[in-house]
């Protein structure tokens, strides 16, 4: 991935109207049709206002409508800086330290937070090739026992590929009932499938797939090219980053916290940097009426 500092960014964005003119140009690529003149015309910004006017109407388009930035008096190169300090790490950063970085009030950032975190969440085509599958709890802590049964904790299922995407969701529990038909939607049949020897994982293979196991409880983690280390990484990533940023997450809004963790770890090998994929996300997430 290309590095992208807080120089490049303020050399590409050092106006709110030259965020506006990015948004402008990524959501209409092909120039704007307008319905009155019946044509593609020339748009030009009015001064003030987020708004790009017919050369020859008057009528025009708004470019913020419909996404995050829509209706929001918050200066868009303060949303675009969001976007930009909440890609630059693969933990990312909290609503308080937003709050502080850009100036705002924590209402404010709360809510910036949780727009931009809608942008993390992307549907993955099904894994495929050698997928490893776990489960983990996530929450505070609790006296009593740990691991599996913990009480208090939200239970999470992953998998990823190996030197591929990984899915991480919410599940409510470990039965098999539970876990197999997240491993149906989520992963091609011709896979192989990995995990430890937790028994809800016993019908895999008769599901189709390749089924390899490891037996934790018997201190094995690794036998031949069986093992789940790739899938536990990526829960240490996540488990480190709640606790050293975010401290605690309320089971309410653990979704889109993994969902952006995720997305960070999905997109971690690519050429463009995160912060710019994120902003080009922000047009093709929008529904907006394009010539043909």
């Amino acid at each position: 991935m290309k590095t992208y500092t807080i120089k490049d960014f303020e050399q590409q964005f050092p106006t709110d109207d030259a965020c506006l003119d990015f948004l402008f140009r990524a959501r209409y690529p092909k120039g704007v049709y307008c319905e009155k003149c019946g044509r593609i015309t020339k748009h030009y910004k009015r001064v003030g206002i987020k708004f790009y006017s017919c050369e020859f109407c008057g009528m025009g388009v708004a470019p913020t409508s419909g996404t995050i930035f829509h209706k929001s008096d918050t200066p868009l190169r303060s949303w675009f800086h969001a976007i930009f300090l909440m890609s630059s790490t693969k933990t990312g950063i909290s609503a308080k330290q937003l709050e502080r970085e850009l100036g705002v009030t924590y209402k404010t950032a709360w809510r910036m937070f949780k727009q931009i975190r809608k942008l993390m969440d992307e549907s993955i085509n099904p894994l495929t090739g050698q997928v490893e599958v776990d489960e983990t709890y996530i929450g505070g802590k609790h006296s009593g026992r740990r691991g599996r049964g913990a009480s208090g904790k939200t239970v999470v299922m992953g998998m990823t590929e190996r030197e591929g995407s990984a899915i991480a969701k919410v599940v409510p529990d470990v039965k098999t009932r539970t876990l197999l038909p997240m491993i149906w939607k989520n992963v091609s049949q011709n896979s192989t499938i990995f995990t430890d020897e937790l028994p809800s994982y016993n019908y895999v293979a008769k599901l189709g797939y390749a089924h390899e196991v490891v037996q934790h409880y018997a201190k094995q983690y690794v036998r031949g090219n069986a093992h789940v280390n790739t899938i536990e990484s990526l829960w240490s990533t996540i488990k480190r980053g709640i606790d050293g940023v975010n401290h605690s997450v309320s089971p309410l809004y653990l979704q889109s916290y993994l969902d952006s963790y995720v997305y960070r770890y999905n997109h971690r090998k690519d050429e463009q940097p995160m912060f710019l994929s994120l902003l080009d996300r922000v047009s093709t997430l929008t529904q907006v009426a394009q010539p043909s």
